[in-house]
C-alpha cells in the first residue's frame, strides 16, 4: 500500500493512496481462510470445500468488504504516524472510475487538519467575580411577585364595566356556520381578561361588559389551531357574563408562606433570599466566562479550518438573521449570506473552541454519565407528560447527545481556567450587576 502526499496548504491536505490488487487478493483469501471452517456447501464436508469454490462463490461480496477495509487502515495509519487530526470528515474518492477485479485500487483523500494550539499561561489571566447580594427591598418585590400570582378575586361592585386584568364568571356556546361544535361550550368558566387564554380577540370584546349582560363574540380561529376541522373557520361565541371580579393581592403573611411551602413568612424570606443570590451567581459567572474568553481571545492567534469558519459563519449569519426577524419560526427562507462581522465572530467562536477543546484535553476534562443524565432531565421538564419519550430519543441520538455534552464540556474548562487564574472578587449592587448581563448581549 503506498500513500502520497499530493496537496500541503496552510491546513489543506491532500493524499493519493493505492492499495494494490495483490494485498486486496491476500485479504479476500484470508477472510475465506477464516471462514472456512464454518462453511457448508453440498457435495462437501463441513469446513471441507475447497478455497476455488469458495472463492468463486463469496469472492465478489468479500472484495467490496476488504477494499473499505483496506482504505480505512490506510487512513488510520496516516493519522496514527502523522498526528494529523481532521477538522471534519475526510472526503475519500476512487480516481480509477474504471476499476474492475483484478486493477489496483486509486483513492484520493482530503481533509483540513486542525491547526496546533499554542500554549497558554492560564496563571497569567486576570479576571473579577462580581457578588452580589440580596437585598432587603429584593426580597420585599419578590414577595410582592409571589403575593399577585396567589392573588384572589373579589365581586367589583353591581354594575361595574369588566377591565384588563379582571375574571369573569361566563357561560359560553361557540358555533361556526351557525352549528355547535364540540368542545365549545361551558358553563361558570372563570377567565381573566388579558391572559390570552382563549382565542386571539376573545378577551379583547369583553372589556367593558358587565356583570348579567350577554354579548356575541366574533373570532376567527388561527390557520395553526390544533383541530383541523376548526382552523381558519369564522366563529361565534354567545357569552353571558355571571359575575365580574377585581385582582386582590394575597396578604403577605404566615399564610401565604405556607402555600408556597414555607413554614412562616420569615422562612420564606430566607429561601427567597437564597433563591435570588443563586441567580446572581449564575449571573456573575456568565460576566467572568466572558472575561475569561476575552483574555484568551487575546492570548492566541493561530490558522482556523476553512471548512469550520465558512459553517460557523452561516450559523452566526442564520442565528442572528432570526433574532432580528422573530416573527419567522420556520428555516425555509432564503439563504442568509454571511457578512465580515459574522466572519469575525464565527473566528472569534472556532478559534476559542478549539483552543476549550484543548485546554480540556490537557486537564483530562470529562463529563460524567451522571451529570449528562441530570442535564437530560432538567431539559426533558420542559416536554410536561413526554419526560420518558425525550429521554429515550436522546440517549439513541448521539449527534443530540454531542450537542448536550459541549456546553456541560466548556463549562468545566472554564471552571479549570478559573482555578488556575488570578480571580479578585468585586462586590456590586443587583442593579450594576444586571448592567453588566445586558452589557454582554451589546458586545
Amino acid at each position: 500500500m503506498q500513500v502520497t502526499e499530493t496537496l500541503n496548504e496552510g491546513l489543506k491536505r491532500g493524499y493519493a493512496i493505492t492499495v494494490t490488487a495483490a494485498e486486496l487478493d491476500e485479504k479476500v483469501n484470508e477472510k475465506l481462510k477464516e471462514a472456512q471452517p464454518d462453511i457448508e456447501m453440498k457435495g462437501f464436508r463441513k469446513g471441507k470445500v475447497p478455497m476455488p469454490l469458495l472463492k468463486k462463490q463469496f469472492g465478489q461480496r468479500l472484495l467490496g468488504e476488504s477494499m473499505q477495509e483496506a482504505i480505512d487502515g490506510a487512513m488510520n495509519k496516516h493519522f496514527e504516524d502523522s498526528g494529523d487530526r481532521p477538522a471534519l470528515q475526510p472526503e475519500v474518492k476512487m480516481t480509477n472510475e474504471d476499476w474492475k477485479e483484478g486493477d489496483d485500487v486509486l483513492v484520493e483523500m482530503t481533509y483540513e487538519a486542525l491547526p496546533d494550539v499554542p500554549e497558554v499561561d492560564l496563571a497569567s489571566i486576570k479576571v473579577e467575580r462580581l457578588v452580589a447580594k440580596a437585598d432587603d427591598a429584593s426580597v420585599d418585590e419578590a414577595l410582592a411577585n409571589l403575593a399577585e400570582t396567589a392573588q384572589d378575586f373579589d365581586d367589583r361592585k353591581k354594575g361595574s364595566k369588566a377591565k384588563d386584568g379582571d375574571q369573569m364568571v361566563i357561560d359560553f356556546v361557540g358555533k361556526v356556520d351557525g352549528e355547535e361544535f364540540e368542545g365549545g361550550a361551558a358553563e361558570d368558566y372563570p377567565l381573566v381578561l388579558g391572559s390570552n387564554s382563549f382565542i386571539p380577540g376573545f378577551e379583547d370584546q369583553l372589556v367593558g361588559v358587565k356583570a348579567g349582560e350577554e354579548k356575541a363574540v366574533e373570532v376567527t380561529f388561527p390557520e395553526e389551531y390544533g383541530a383541523e376541522n376548526l382552523a381558519g373557520k369564522d366563529a361565534v361565541f354567545d357569552v353571558t357574563v355571571k359575575a365580574v371580579k377585581a385582582p386582590k393581592a394575597a396578604e403577605i403573611d404566615d399564610e401565604l408562606a405556607k402555600k408556597f411551602g414555607a413554614d412562616d413568612l420569615e422562612a420564606l424570606k430566607g429561601q427567597i433570599r437564597e433563591r435570588l443570590e443563586a441567580e446572581y451567581v449564575g449571573a456573575a459567572r456568565a460576566v467572568m466566562k466572558r472575561g475569561i474568553l476575552d483574555e484568551l481571545d487575546k492570548m492566541v492567534d493561530f490558522d482556523l479550518p476553512p471548512s469550520l469558519l465558512d459553517a460557523e459563519a452561516k450559523q452566526v449569519a442564520h442565528q442572528l438573521w432570526h433574532e432580528e426577524h422573530p416573527e419567522v419560526d420556520g428555516h425555509d427562507h432564503e439563504e442568509i449570506e454571511p457578512t465580515e462581522e459574522h466572519t469575525r465572530l464565527a473566528a472569534r467562536r472556532v478559534r476559542l473552541g478549539l483552543l476549550l477543546a484543548e485546554l480540556g484535553q490537557q486537564a483530562e476534562v470529562e463529563v460524567t454519565e451522571a451529570e449528562m443524565t441530570q442535564a437530560i432531565m432538567a431539559q426533558a421538564r420542559q416536554y410536561p407528560g413526554q419526560e420518558r419519550a425525550f429521554f429515550d430519543f436522546v440517549r439513541q441520538n448521539a449527534q443530540m447527545q454531542q450537542q448536550m455534552r459541549a456546553p456541560i464540556f466548556e463549562d468545566k474548562v472554564i471552571d479549570h481556567i478559573a482555578e488556575q487564574a488570578e480571580v479578585s472578587e468585586k462586590e456590586i449592587s443587583k442593579d450594576d450587576l444586571q448592567k453588566a448581563v445586558e452589557a454582554l448581549d451589546e458586545e
